[in-house]
């Protein structure tokens, strides 16, 4: 019984926030995200994300990444050289005409985490080299996010959480505000290593804000 709520507490959400997305402004982001554990030191990050300006079809941006990681100690504080290649499609201003940009990225991070009590902290360092239609930039990110259960003590099967973070993104040279990204949701773990994920994103500019429903799936099956 308690499944068949949690599950249908996700549903409602999905359902509520996808006919908002639909029917407004907003856009949505479908993001899988992989991390297999290849041995006690080694794992190997994949990622896809699939951006739109409204709920699916109207795409804003591909984003693909991988790495390969290294536990500094057991299970934590990993270090990750990787690659990104991002396409997207902006709309010219003034018109519905849409450009096309391709980007590839090297970065570099390093991601902490710590529990106090239900509360599950990740901090997440990245830099980022960044190779766009033959300009060259570099960004510096801060991730900062909190899972807390709420039908269990831990993260395990079955549990239903909450999820917030804040990430913000700092260019090398000016402007030096590149973004800040706001979240909210609500999350169900299947089991440890399987967990899906609902919520809504406002990201800040410079000059405009815009806020995008999400739909997250976590895989940490090992190898």
């Amino acid at each position: 019984m308690d499944k068949l709520q949690s599950l249908s507490f996700l549903l409602v959400l999905f359902i509520t926030a996808s006919v908002n997305a639909q029917n407004g402004d907003m856009g949505n982001w479908f993001q899988y995200f992989g991390n297999q554990k290849i041995n006690n030191k080694w794992n190997w990050h994949n990622e896809v994300q699939y951006r739109n300006y409204n709920f699916a079809g109207d795409l804003e941006q591909l984003l693909l990444r991988t790495g390969i990681g290294y536990n500094l100690s057991e299970n934590n504080n990993n270090v990750l050289l990787g690659y990104a290649y991002v396409h997207s499609e902006p709309y010219i201003a003034g018109t519905n005409d849409k450009s096309n940009t391709n980007e590839h990225r090297i970065f570099q991070q390093f991601i902490t985490k710590e529990k106090f009590g239900r509360v599950n902290i990740q901090h997440r360092y990245r830099f980022e080299q960044r190779f766009i239609e033959g300009d060259f930039k570099m960004r510096a990110r801060y991730f900062l996010s909190f899972n807390v259960p709420i039908n269990k003590k831990e993260m395990e099967k079955n549990a239903v959480y909450a999820s917030v973070y804040n990430e913000i993104f700092i260019n090398t040279e000016p402007d030096y505000f590149d973004r800040d990204r706001i979240y909210g949701g609500v999350g169900y773990c299947f089991n440890k290593n399987f967990k899906v994920e609902a919520g809504v994103m406002t990201q800040i500019l410079s000059n405009s804000s815009r806020t995008q429903f999400q739909i997250m799936f976590f895989n940490s099956l090992p190898f």
